[in-house]
């Protein structure tokens, strides 16, 4: 619903204190403020002074009648919402056989029905990993010329954040701008737009955008790496993370999760692909997290590019580990490298992971952006174990 839990423009409960007929003391409106269009809505006129009938109506708006009319009970049913529904309501509360005798009204509470319009798009600038202590803007964009635009956090308990929408060419857009952040900014965000005439009829929320905060010391894994004998790919760090994390092309929305291992100072865990397939491809990335502070992630490891190409039935997968400098660059296949292109063998050692090295000069059969430089053929070569 959108609500953070509380009730916007609505008071708190009264005690029975001042509960005489004449003098009683204002209820209080309560429901959830955001509903989307087309569901229904429950508006509940709450009161310790016991009122036995309740009044409930429409401030401004479009006039709802059958609001206006005399309740023998606290709660009312509204819809299906339309956006006629939008707008502010109050309540009054009094005693049976007192029905010229109300309590004050409730403090006002604006509905806002949402669906109105087209859903914008938000995006995140640097990107959805953010680092703690650094900024971030919350880009909120749409091809309408919305008046204004609202940020909603899943997990803020605060009211949304409301800007001017700044128009362009293409309709409009507003940059939230955050930081220093910390790992309360972390969570799931949407936002709205809405026309400034009608403030209170909302777009569609746009898709929702996760944002995770990576630690002010940075903590990075080791390494990643594809493990063909069972189809995973393979995380592991000297650092004892609880739980790893591994995105799939920036995307943070349903990433895969595993449950850290240990053993000698180290971690590891081993997320499971299935069979090479074309759906697989990608570049993942690996984070590391503690149960302490879940929002609050690693550095990432190195990015793992994987291609799936052939037929279904012999499916080759290839992999570049693309080394944050940009000069760098290694490959894993499935298959064997040509001998003939061999030119040196390490092993490397990481933690509990061995990889082998060997430097090789890639086949069209790899990723193009990779054909023309020399890489490194790598294979896990043995699992961490206990």
């Amino acid at each position: 619903s959108g609500s953070h839990g509380e009730v916007w423009g609505g008071s708190a409960p009264q005690s029975m204190t001042g509960c005489l007929p004449g003098v009683s003391r204002k209820p209080s409106l309560l429901t959830h403020p955001v509903v989307p269009q087309g569901q229904c809505v429950t508006l509940q006129c709450h009161s310790h002074c016991r009122f036995g009938m309740f009044r409930l109506y429409k401030v401004t708006g479009a006039l709802i009648p059958e609001l206006h009319s005399i309740m023998l009970q606290e709660s009312f049913l509204a819809g299906p919402v339309t956006p006629a529904h939008a707008g502010t309501y109050r309540c009054r509360g009094s005693y049976l056989g007192s029905s010229s005798v109300w309590s004050p009204p409730s403090d006002p509470l604006l509905i806002v029905v949402t669906g109105v319009y087209r859903k914008p798009s938000l995006s995140a600038q640097p990107g959805p990993l953010v680092k703690s202590e650094g900024n971030m803007t919350l880009h909120c964009r749409s091809e309408i010329q919305f008046g204004s635009f609202v940020l909603h956090s899943e997990e803020l308990s605060k009211a949304p954040w409301h800007l001017p929408g700044q128009p362009h060419r293409e309709g409009s857009h507003a940059n939230f701008i955050m930081g220093p952040v910390t790992a309360a900014h972390a969570g799931t965000y949407r936002c709205f737009g809405f026309l400034n005439h009608s403030f209170y009829e909302w777009s569609t929320p746009s898709d929702l955008l996760d944002i995770m905060i990576t630690g002010e010391n940075v903590l990075l894994p080791s390494s990643l790496g594809y493990r063909q004998e069972h189809d995973t790919l393979s995380c592991c760090s000297e650092s004892n993370f609880d739980v790893y994390h591994l995105p799939r092309d920036g995307q943070l929305r349903g990433h895969q999760l595993a449950e850290g291992q240990r053993h000698d100072g180290a971690s590891w865990a081993h997320f499971l692909l299935g069979p090479a397939k074309p759906a697989l491809g990608g570049t993942y990335i690996c984070h590391g997290s503690f149960d302490s502070s879940p929002c609050e992630w690693s550095g990432p490891s190195d990015p793992l590019y994987l291609s799936v190409t052939g037929e279904e039935a012999h499916n080759l997968l290839y992999a570049a580990i693309m080394n944050r400098e940009p000069e760098v660059d290694r490959m894993v296949s499935r298959e064997d490298p040509p001998a003939e292109d061999a030119q040196e063998v390490t092993y490397t050692e990481s933690g509990h992971c061995i990889f082998t090295q060997q430097k090789t000069t890639p086949t069209s059969q790899g990723p193009k952006e990779h054909s023309s430089d020399a890489s490194v053929y790598m294979e896990f070569v043995r699992p961490i174990k206990a």
